[in-house]
């Protein structure tokens, strides 16, 4: 017995449902043609993951439908190949307006629809609200390609025991998995080391079909991989990339064995970076932009960002803005300048000291008698924030936020200021990380767009706002060190107060963190969307009150 399995590792749009069709169709052909006979594409690969509210639109899961049948005639001549597809699917014909649909995956072959299996464990955490658009299934599925018995799962049923126990009970020899599951730093060994425990429990090999792509906040990056009944690996495809990936399945002895090439692991830095780049890249190719803006500081920040959309967009779609004000230091136009240069990019400069006059000579009756405080530091913010989006109004292109999630998260930041624009590119990346990325990007150049694009100076240099003379960021907050770890303890871990007081941080540290984390979520409810690459973000894995008296 032998079979060649392949694995349409795509990167899917959501609601273009004749384009992923197509991508289907013409991966099947290929597929096919290199001896494949098993096809597995990601889960809801017809329709793109996720589609949230559209799910409840009947008009929605008619299309769906439509694009299962083009891919069943399209790849109806292709003889003895199973395609294994994802869609959603109403849970009756003609079903009303909010009625449950199920997430499917149906096996095509020969031009028709042999069997549809319905998702049994539905997620309901982070970022997922599976249980607000589907129905639950129950039963197993097995079917048969050249002799070999293929259980077939979705996504989250292969993180409980059952769901592969029972298709192993109904006869599987290898168990079949598609998966859209979101980024973030870890993920991928983690996935692995559950799936690892699938198989230990049920004997099994196992193949994991993953999604690659970008979708508003959240990234999928691919790392598809196949574990033989030992639980060691025998497939992994490349990350963050599109790939049609082959995997040779053959009875050795009483066991099948699984025969592929396996990508090396990488550090973290390099995954996080690839996500980074992909995310806007997505971003600003799938809503049609032309390209990216943003406010070049000559800080530690903005510079980020800067590399990041030049190695997603290549320099001539991005433009970099330098809008210094009356505190704005000679060594923030000097490596302003400089970085832009490195990179190629459009470089302008635009002095906001006049509009700051103007704005406080309006105000000034109002403000008479009253001491400058952070009014005039946000005016500032603010008229920065006002001229990106005029450019990014009369040029189209999209305005990349700088703010980190250590500043999202304490709100040093300023609404319709710095945080005015389209994409927050590093919302989720903490001040910390901020750091070790530029480093990182400095020593590597991976899409080979400049080696060394950030000055050092601008790692090197105390971060500043320069919105007041001599300003630091660490005059408002506690050293990054000790901040980043208050905020992944209380918000990406909820531990309480009491717990990290007693882990060695200090009392009034914790308190006044936490307390601005509390206080400032009215600023985040108006924030950009942005890239989520941890195991909770500012975004749909974080619903708090604004109104909320609860401290602890």
């Amino acid at each position: 017995m032998s079979l060649v399995i392949s694995i349409a590792q795509l990167n899917f749009t959501v609601g273009d449902m004749q384009g992923n069709a197509q991508k289907i169709i013409d991966a099947a052909r290929e597929a096919h043609a290199r001896g494949a006979r098993l096809l597995l594409t990601p889960e809801l690969a017809i329709c793109g993951y996720a589609a949230e509210d559209l799910f409840l639109r009947p008009a929605f899961i008619a299309a769906c439908d439509d694009a299962v049948k083009t891919v069943a005639r399209e790849t109806a001549g292709l003889a003895g190949l199973a395609i294994v597809l994802g869609h959603p699917q109403a849970v009756a014909p003609d079903a009303p307006a909010f009625s449950a649909c199920i997430n499917a995956a149906s096996v095509l072959r020969g031009g028709r629809v042999e069997h549809t299996y319905a998702k049994r464990e539905l997620p309901n955490y982070q970022v997922f609200d599976e249980r607000r658009y589907f129905a639950a299934g129950g039963a197993p599925c097995v079917f048969e390609v050249d002799g070999v018995r293929v259980g077939l799962l979705i996504c989250e049923d292969a993180w409980y025991a059952a769901p592969a126990r029972d298709a192993a009970a109904a006869g599987a020899q290898v168990l079949a998995v598609i998966n859209a599951s979101p980024f973030h730093l870890g993920k991928g060994a983690e996935r692995e080391q559950t799936m690892r425990e699938r198989v230990a429990e049920t004997g099994l090999p196992l193949v994991y079909a993953h999604l690659v792509g970008g979708q508003d906040e959240v990234v999928f990056e691919g790392r598809s991989f196949a574990l033989n009944a030992d639980g060691t690996v025998a497939m992994r495809a490349p990350s963050f990339e599109e790939k049609l990936v082959f995997a040779q399945m053959q009875q050795a002895q009483a066991a099948i064995k699984i025969e592929a090439d396996v990508a090396p692991e990488r550090n973290p830095e390099a995954d996080l970076w690839d996500a980074l780049v992909l995310g806007v890249r997505d971003y600003v190719g799938k809503n049609g932009f032309p390209g990216a803006l943003l406010g070049l500081s000559g800080g530690i920040d903005s510079a980020l960002v800067l590399a990041i959309a030049v190695d997603a967009l290549g320099a001539d779609r991005v433009r970099a803005v330098m809008m210094p004000s009356p505190y704005t230091a000679d060594i923030s136009w000097i490596d302003a300048r400089d970085m832009a240069a490195r990179l190629r990019v459009r470089y302008d400069e635009i002095s906001i000291q006049p509009q700051f006059e103007a704005f406080k000579a309006a105000l000034a009756s109002d403000f008479a008698g009253l001491p400058e405080d952070t009014t005039e530091e946000n005016l500032q913010a603010r008229i920065r924030g006002t001229l990106l989006m005029a450019l990014s109004n009369k040029f189209g292109a999209v305005v990349l936020t700088t703010g980190n999630k250590s500043e999202m998260a304490t709100g040093y930041c300023t609404l319709y200021g710095d945080m005015a624009g389209g994409f927050a590119v590093i919302k989720d990346v903490a001040k910390t990380r901020v750091f070790a990325l530029a480093r990182w990007r400095n020593a590597n150049d991976p899409y080979g767009t400049g080696a060394n694009p950030i000055p050092e100076r601008i790692i090197t240099r105390p971060p500043s706002a320069e919105l007041r003379p001599d300003q630091k960021d660490q005059d408002s907050l506690p050293p990054y060190e000790v901040l980043d770890a208050i905020i992944e303890r209380y918000m990406e871990r909820d531990e309480p107060i009491a717990s990290i007081v007693a882990s060695g941080f200090a009392p009034a540290d914790v308190e006044r963190v936490t307390r601005l984390i509390k206080l400032n979520e009215y600023k985040r409810r108006q924030a950009p969307v942005g890239i989520r690459v941890t195991r909770r973000s500012f975004g749909k894995d974080w619903r708090y009150p604004i109104t909320n008296r609860f401290r602890a």
